[in-house]
């Protein structure tokens, strides 16, 4: 045979060859609707998607758990090479029922995460865990608890993982430092009230407030019919005016320095102080908790 129609059979076959291969890869390769669908279930990238759908020959449950398991492997270690970079941003998330509200805390290092759904997805299962800590408790009388960063790490979500495992998950899909700071749970007996309020709010899940500053604030009495608009007057003024005590409703003001809640001049009608207006609505103030988002100062854990 001669060298050149040798060539051209070589040629010939190894054509074939790689036209097979290239039709095999194409039918072994992951079903297009089921890609789409793990691409919406989970927000990882297509590429990964891809990877995971191949490497367990389109079975879309084994796909998912693997890639939840790299993400979370991956965050622990962007975790732990993030952990230095500043975190001041994020979100104070408010979560209540009749007789229980959680406040809680997750900063993040840009304005731009904190308005990403996955990240206030985990200001919602921090207040929920925080909430289902609470409840756990039992009832009875006055109740408040402190959770510091440490105590809210040893949580566990309402259905799932741990609030630590949660967080590296979050890390390693947005790729920023992310902390869970702090957070605050509050129990009443059934004739005392919790007001609250949220400034400069987002747009997120439904049972959850959301914003860069909160204010939980316990009383009692009351207009019958107006103690929600109340308690959001009084949480409004909170926040805006930044109390750092009680004080009692005897108290004289002394300016604009003042930094007791009675004596202080009452934010939405400047003519009564917090005392007179809560005299004049025959209420009280038990307690109050106020955090603006990124604060240098935190209150010390009980």
């Amino acid at each position: 045979m001669a060298v050149s129609t040798l060539f051209r059979s070589i040629r010939k076959e190894l054509t074939k060859v790689c036209f097979q291969q290239h039709v095999q890869c194409l039918h072994s390769g992951p079903d297009k609707a089921l890609l789409l669908k793990l691409r919406k279930a989970t927000g990882y990238t297509f590429i990964n998607c891809k990877k995971a759908l191949e490497k367990f020959n389109n079975d879309i449950a084994q796909a998912e758990s693997w890639l939840h398991e790299q993400a979370q492997k991956e965050g622990w270690s962007k975790a732990s090479k993030l952990e230095g970079r500043r975190a001041k941003e994020g979100l104070i998330g408010v979560l209540k029922n009749d007789s229980a509200a959680v406040m809680v805390e997750v900063n993040c290092e840009t304005d731009f995460v904190a308005r990403n759904e996955k990240f206030q997805q985990l200001v919602q299962d921090v207040a929920l865990a925080t909430m289902a800590h609470h409840c756990s408790k039992g009832q009875g009388g006055y109740r408040k608890s402190l959770l510091s960063a440490e105590d809210l790490a040893k949580l566990t979500m309402v259905e799932g993982p741990s609030l630590a495992d949660q967080l590296a998950l979050t890390i390693g899909r947005l790729g920023e430092n992310i902390s869970i700071r702090r957070a605050v749970s509050i129990g009443i007996p059934s004739d005392w009230h919790i007001g609250s309020y949220v400034h400069s709010p987002v747009t997120g899940p439904s049972s959850l407030m959301m914003g860069r500053y909160g204010s939980l604030v316990v009383f009692q009495g009351g207009p019958e019919g107006e103690v929600e608009f109340l308690g959001k007057k009084l949480g409004q003024h909170i926040v805006g005016e930044a109390p750092d005590t009680l004080g009692n409703m005897e108290d004289l003001p002394c300016g604009e320095s003042e930094t007791r809640l009675l004596p202080q001049t009452f934010l939405l009608e400047p003519k009564y102080t917090v005392g007179q207006f809560l005299t004049l609505h025959n209420a009280r103030v038990l307690d109050f908790i106020r955090y603006k988002c990124g604060e240098s100062n935190t209150p010390e854990v009980e």
